[in-house]
């Protein structure tokens, strides 16, 4: 009896093994609903560029990156045949939610953050059909920037994948918090506005951001140039100001993002462990070797740089304190880019839009080459790079199997012409085409 029990409980355990295995028992393998064959493909990944290629796309994901033209059965041809295929690019620093103009001080006392809310859906648009299907958005009063990633992330405006850093924190008086205007125009801003000044406020501040959606933080400091009140240069907070940010921000699983224009400023903020400095016109070998130490990210803005310098020649452009820096530090942003580059600092592509235009985001391109950057490392700097600086590099920044289907194209050869970054033809953001992208020939067509 014993003998027979162990041999049905033994028939029993292996039908149950060969339940589990059977086939019929498997998860199915999702099937490609669109794909697309790309004549030329930058995948992110790195500097090699394959030719006829097919990109393989289910709902909003990459399902696999094929060599040659296949197309699986039901999918959707798109044919970007004669083009160059790429990753959605990624700006890593952006005030989306602003544009600077000629009334930018009446603005600053005139509209809110709701006009600021309205006004972002129009630069969202912009910038997506730019190729750019995610940014890092610095600094927006408000939460202005909080609602527009809501709103994107809904499905309701059309616009980039955002990471936001709400409120910049500034100190009193600080790049980020604009003097010389009448004091009763607005009321004192304490640290849920971002002002701080000490490093019990700077940690409640870095809380409190984070609370109402901050997804990064961002702090000036140093001065700044559009800033009517501070030296543009000088170190704004305190070493050990500094350090509370990047700890408290660390703690809760954010990236600290540094505002820097000066150089004693810049190698404070790398020393207290920020994940990037942005603009860090007045860098020099020592700073180069601080940012190589510690494996800290540059984000250049050599666009802005080029923007103001070109406002400060025009009369009545600029604030006459604002056109003094514009006219100062604006021509060296991009000299200090080609130190950087050549000196082996991690550069991550950043235009600081909403200085200049929204849209225009890839003439950046145009002057890091100009700089001495080949054209692949630019566009790996907003690909590769830039998701490597979010912590996101698992689902942006690449054309590979189970990554977002986030995908740009121009028509000719960035590089051999990187002006072709600012022609781009076709934008794709989470398997949706959002700009060109015509279905190509039906399969057996003959092309």
């Amino acid at each position: 009896m014993m003998k027979t029990m162990i041999r049905v409980g033994s028939a029993l355990a292996a039908a149950a093994a060969l339940t589990v295995t059977t086939p019929a028992q498997q998860t199915p393998v999702q099937a490609a609903d669109k794909v697309i064959h790309a004549g030329r493909l930058i995948d992110g990944t790195s500097t090699t560029v394959r030719e006829r290629v097919s990109v393989l796309i289910a709902g909003d994901t990459v399902l696999d990156v094929q060599s040659g033209f296949v197309t699986p059965p039901g999918a959707q041809v798109i044919d970007l045949s004669r083009a160059t295929v790429m990753p959605g690019l990624i700006d890593s620093h952006t005030h989306i939610t602003s544009q600077l103009g000629p009334n930018a001080i009446v603005e600053a006392v005139t509209l809110g953050a709701v006009d600021s809310a309205v006004r972002s859906t129009a630069y969202a648009r912009r910038t997506l059909e730019a190729g750019f299907t995610t940014i890092r958005n610095l600094g927006s009063n408000g939460g202005a920037d909080v609602a527009l990633k809501r709103a994107i992330a809904d499905g309701l405006v059309p616009g980039p994948r955002m990471w936001t850093a709400r409120n910049t924190l500034s100190i009193t008086g600080g790049h980020g918090d604009q003097g010389g205007l009448r004091h009763d125009l607005t009321a004192v801003p304490t640290y849920e506005d971002g002002i701080v000044d000490s490093p019990e406020e700077a940690a409640k501040a870095v809380r409190y951001q984070h609370k109402f959606g901050a997804d990064v933080i961002k702090f000036t400091a140093t001065g700044g140039v559009l800033s009517i009140n501070d030296s543009g240069d000088l170190q704004q907070f305190s070493d050990a100001e500094m350090r509370t940010i990047v700890e408290t921000a660390h703690l809760l699983g954010m990236k600290v993002a540094a505002h820097a224009h000066g150089k004693r400023g810049m190698e404070a903020a790398i020393q207290a462990g920020v994940d990037s400095i942005e603009h860090g016109t007045y860098l020099d070998d020592e700073t180069i070797a601080l940012f190589k130490k510690h494996g800290t990210y540059y984000v250049p803005t050599v666009l802005a740089g080029k923007t103001v310098e070109e406002l400060s020649k025009k009369p009545g452009a600029l604030h006459p304190s604002v056109r003094e820096k514009a006219a100062r530090i604006g021509p060296l942003i991009q000299g200090a880019f080609g130190r950087a580059w050549k000196g082996g600092v991690k550069i991550a592509f950043g235009t600081d839009s909403g200085v200049s235009a929204h849209g225009e985001n890839g003439r950046e391109f145009g002057y890091m080459v100009e700089a001495g950057m080949p054209a692949i490392e630019a566009i790996l700097s907003a690909t590769r790079n830039a998701s490597d600086l979010l912590g996101a590099a698992e689902r942006v920044g690449s054309i590979q199997k189970g990554r977002y289907a986030d995908v740009v194209a121009v028509d000719g050869d960035p590089l051999l012409n990187i002006s072709e970054m600012t022609r781009i033809r076709f934008v794709m953001k989470g398997g949706i085409v959002y700009k060109g992208g015509a279905p190509g020939p039906a399969p057996g067509s003959g092309r």
